[in-house]
C-alpha cells in the first residue's frame, strides 16, 4: 500500500532525527549540498518507506529533501542513496520498459564523458499586459515558454530569470566480463546534475573508469526525420548517486579456501611447468612463449621515482609467426582467462579506437571524450591480433601508451591525459605472409622499428615440418576435435584468482645476488668483442632490454609469492630475453647480437660499410675529384673488402640521407 506524501515526510523526519542527525549536521558544517543515505539504514528503520523509494523514487526523494529542510538545524540538501539491494542491480542489456520510473543500480565502464554545461530547470516570465509572473518548469530538451496568460495575452512574454544547474552526460558500457558468448556490450546514457558534476567528482567520470550508478530509469522520445516523434523511445538514466569501482584484479574475491590452494601452488617446485601447461593447453609446444605469457599475466612492480617519473611494471610481448602456428589461440586463451582483458584485431581497430577519441556530443552540444581499448584495459591486458594489418598511422598512436602508459589528448577544446597501465600481447604475420628461410628475420617484420623496440620480448613462431612434432600436434588437434577437452593443470577459475592474489599481495624486490646476475649479463653482453677494435661495433642490447629483464625477474618471484627476487628468477628472465634476441637480433654478416636489428633497422655491419664508402667519396673529393665515377668507388671499396652490391646499397642510403647526389648516370658528387 502506497504511503501518502505527508506521511513520507513525517517518517523521513523521524529517520533523520533518530538515525542520521549527526550525518546531516556534518554535511551542513562541511558546506556540502548533499546528504548520502545508506539504503540498508533506511530499510532497517522502515521497510515500507524503503520499498516506496524503489517503486516511486522521484516522489520519495522529494519527500526526503523536504524533511531535511524542515529540521531545525537543516537546510536544502539533495539526498543521495547508496548501497541498493541486489534485487535492484540490473545489467544494462536487461533494462526493459518495466524498469521505467524505478530506482535501479547499473555497473559498467565510462566510454564517453561530455563537458559540464549549465542546464535550465525552470524559468520565470512576466506578462507585459498585466505584469503577471508565470513560472515554467523545463523538463524537455527544448526550452519552453508560456503559451497564454490568464489575462488572455498570447506570446512575447518577458523572460525575468532562469534557474540553472550544472549537467553532464556520460555513456556507460557494461563490462565485457558479464557478457555471454559473442554478445556485444550495451551502452546507456547517464545524466548527472548538480553536486554529481562538482570538480572533485571528475576522477569518477573519467573515460575508462569503472563506475556503479544508482538512478531512475527514464524514457526520451526519438524525433523522426519529418520533425514528429517516433513511437519508439530511448532509455536513459537520471543518476542519483555514482561511485567508482575497480574492474580489475583487485575486484576479484579470493576466499580463504582459495587462498590456501594458491599458497600451496606457489610452494610447488614444479609451479612454472604447471603454469606453462595451463596456458592455452589445447596448443602443443611453444613452452617458451607460454612461460613468457605467464610472467606477463603476473606482471612486475610499478615503481614511482623520486623525480616524479615512474617505471612501468607491465610487460609487452609480440608474437610474429607463420599462419596457423597457434598465435591467435594463445591470445584467445588470455582473453578468456585473464582478470581484465580487451581484444582487438587488425583492420577493425583504428588509432582512436585503441587510444581515445574526441566526438561531438549530441545532447549538450559540446565535445565528449571516448576511451579506446587501451584505456579501457587499464590495470589489465590488451590483446591485439593481426597487428601487421594495421596502418602505421594507427600503430603510431600506441607509442605513448606502451612506454609512458598514458594517452594524451589535445583536440577541440579538450586537453586530457588518460591512464592506461596496460600490458599488451600482440600477434602479427611476417611481411610476405610466411617467413623466408633465406632472408634475415628482422627484415621480414613489417612494423615500425620505434614500435617494435617498445616490446620487452619478441617471439618468432615458425611452422617447420618435423615428423615427431607434427604427430604430437595432430594428436592434440584430433583430441580436441573428438570433444576430449585438454584441461590445464591449474583450472581457469583458480588461475584468475592466483594472478589477482599475487598482484595484490606481492611486491618483490631484487636481492643482491639477482642484481649482480643481471648487471653482469648486461655489461658482458654489451661489451662483447669491443676492446681494441676501431670499427663500428654492434650494440647487443640497450637499457630497455635491461629493464625488461628486471620485469621478467620480478614476475617470476611473484609466481612464487616471494618478496625477494632470487638469482634463479634473474636467470629465468635472462634466458627468455636471450632466446628472443637470438631469434631476431642476430646480424647474419657478423653472427653477433645487434639491437639495431630490432630497434633501428640498420645493423652495425651496414653502418660500417656506409661509413667506409662515404670516407672513400670524401677522400676523392679532397683530392680534387668533384665528380667521381662509381667504378672508381667500386675499385677502392674492393680493396677494403666491400662487395659491389654492398657499395650500391651504401650509395643509395647516402643519396637518401643527402650526403651525395648523382649529376649523371654512373657518377656521384658530394653535396
Amino acid at each position: 500500500m502506497a504511503i501518502d506524501a505527508n506521511e513520507q515526510i513525517e517518517k523521513f523526519q523521524e529517520f533523520l532525527e533518530e538515525v542520521y542527525r549527526h550525518n546531516v549536521e556534518e554535511s551542513v558544517l562541511a558546506g556540502r549540498t548533499f546528504l548520502v543515505i545508506d539504503f540498508f539504514d533506511l530499510s532497517k528503520f522502515n521497510h515500507e518507506l524503503a520499498e516506496e523509494l524503489l517503486d516511486h523514487p522521484e516522489d520519495t526523494t522529494k519527500a526526503a529533501e523536504i524533511a531535511i529542510g524542515q529540521l531545525e538545524f537543516g537546510k536544502a540538501l539533495r539526498v543521495r542513496f547508496r548501497n541498493l539491494p541486489e534485487s535492484q542491480k540490473v545489467y544494462i542489456r536487461n533494462l526493459r520498459s518495466v524498469h521505467l520510473g524505478k530506482f535501479v543500480c547499473v555497473e559498467g565502464l565510462i566510454r564517453q564523458a561530455s563537458d559540464v554545461r549549465p542546464k535550465v530547470v525552470s524559468a520565470r516570465f512576466e506578462c507585459p499586459s498585466c505584469n503577471n509572473i508565470i513560472t515554467i518548469l523545463q523538463v524537455d530538451q527544448k526550452f519552453r515558454e508560456p503559451h497564454r496568460c490568464s489575462c488572455g495575452r498570447k506570446g512575447h512574454f518577458k523572460l525575468l530569470e532562469k534557474e540553472l544547474i550544472d549537467a553532464q552526460r556520460l555513456v556507460v558500457e557494461e563490462s565485457s566480463n558479464t557478457l555471454e558468448g559473442g554478445g556485444q556490450p550495451r551502452r546507456l546514457a547517464i545524466f548527472l546534475r548538480e553536486d554529481l558534476v562538482e570538480p572533485k567528482m571528475e576522477k569518477r567520470t573519467t573515460p575508462g573508469s569503472g563506475v556503479r550508478i544508482n538512478g531512475v530509469v527514464d524514457e526520451i522520445p526519438i524525433p523522426t526525420k519529418d520533425g514528429g516523434t517516433s513511437t519508439t523511445f530511448d532509455i536513459v538514466m537520471n543518476a542519483n548517486y555514482i561511485e567508482p569501482i575497480e574492474e580489475d584484479f583487485s575486484d576479484i574475491i579470493v576466499k580463504p579456501e582459495d587462498e590456501a590452494e594458491i599458497k600451496a601452488l606457489a610452494k610447488d617446485k614444479n609451479i612454472y611447468q604447471k603454469l606453462i601447461k595451463s596456458i592455452a593447453p589445447t596448443i602443443y609446444g611453444h613452452d617458451m612463449i607460454k612461460e613468457a605469457v605467464a610472467l606477463q599475466l603476473f606482471g612486475a612492480v610499478r615503481k614511482a621515482n623520486p623525480d616524479g617519473t615512474s617505471t612501468r611494471g607491465d610487460m609487452h610481448i609480440l608474437l610474429v609467426g607463420d599462419p596457423g602456428s597457434g598465435k591467435s589461440q594463445i591470445l584467445t586463451f588470455v582473453k578468456a582467462n585473464a582478470p581484465k582483458v580487451r581484444y582487438v584485431a587488425g583492420r577493425s581497430a583504428s588509432g582512436t579506437g585503441l587510444t581515445a577519441a574526441v566526438i561531438k556530443d549530441e545532447f549538450l552540444r559540446g565535445w565528449a571524450l571516448e576511451a579506446g581499448a587501451m584505456v579501457l584495459a587499464d590495470k589489465g591486458l590488451l590483446a591485439i591480433d593481426e597487428m601487421d594489418k594495421m596502418s602505421k598511422d594507427d600503430t603510431a598512436a600506441l607509442h605513448e601508451g606502451l612506454e609512458q602508459q598514458q594517452i594524451s589528448i589535445s583536440k577541440a577544446n579538450i586537453q586530457a591525459t588518460l591512464r592506461c597501465q596496460t600490458s599488451v600481447l600482440a600477434a602479427a604475420n611476417p611481411k610476405f605472409g610466411r617467413f623466408d628461410p633465406y632472408a634475415p628475420i628482422a627484415q621480414q617484420i613489417d612494423m615500425p622499428p620505434a614500435l617494435i623496440n617498445r616490446f620487452d620480448l619478441i617471439f618468432i613462431v615458425r611452422d617447420r615440418p618435423d615428423k615427431d612434432r607434427d604427430s604430437k600436434i595432430a594428436h592434440q588437434i584430433l583430441k580436441k576435435s573428438s570433444l576430449q577437452a585438454t584441461e590445464g593443470e591449474i583450472k581457469s577459475e583458480i588461475l584468475r584468482k592466483y594472478i589477482a592474489y599475487a598482484k595484490k599481495n606481492c611486491n618483490p624486490i631484487l636481492e643482491k645476488g639477482a642484481l649482480e646476475e643481471i648487471k653482469n649479463f648486461y655489461v658482458e653482453l654489451r661489451n662483447t668483442g669491443q676492446a681494441g677494435d676501431d670499427k663500428v661495433q654492434p650494440i647487443p642490447i640497450s637499457a630497455r632490454q635491461l629493464e625488461a629483464v628486471v620485469r621478467l625477474s620480478e614476475a617470476s618471484a611473484r609466481i612464487r609469492l616471494s618478496d625477494k627476487v632470487t638469482v634463479d628468477d634473474a636467470r629465468r628472465g635472462i634466458n627468455l630475453l636471450r632466446s628472443t634476441l637470438m631469434d631476431v637480433g642476430i646480424d647474419p654478416e657478423t653472427g653477433k647480437l645487434d639491437i639495431d636489428r630490432i630497434s633501428g633497422g640498420m645493423p652495425a655491419s651496414e653502418r660500417g660499410k656506409m661509413i667506409t664508402v662515404r670516407d672513400i667519396i670524401f677522400k676523392f673529393d679532397d683530392e680534387g675529384k668533384k665528380t667521381m665515377p662509381v667504378v672508381d668507388i667500386y675499385s677502392e671499396a674492393m680493396k677494403r673488402g666491400i662487395t659491389q652490391e654492398k657499395v650500391d646499397e651504401a650509395l643509395e642510403k647516402l643519396k637518401r640521407s643527402g650526403d651525395i647526389f648523382q649529376p649523371k648516370q654512373g657518377f656521384v658528387q658530394r653535396i
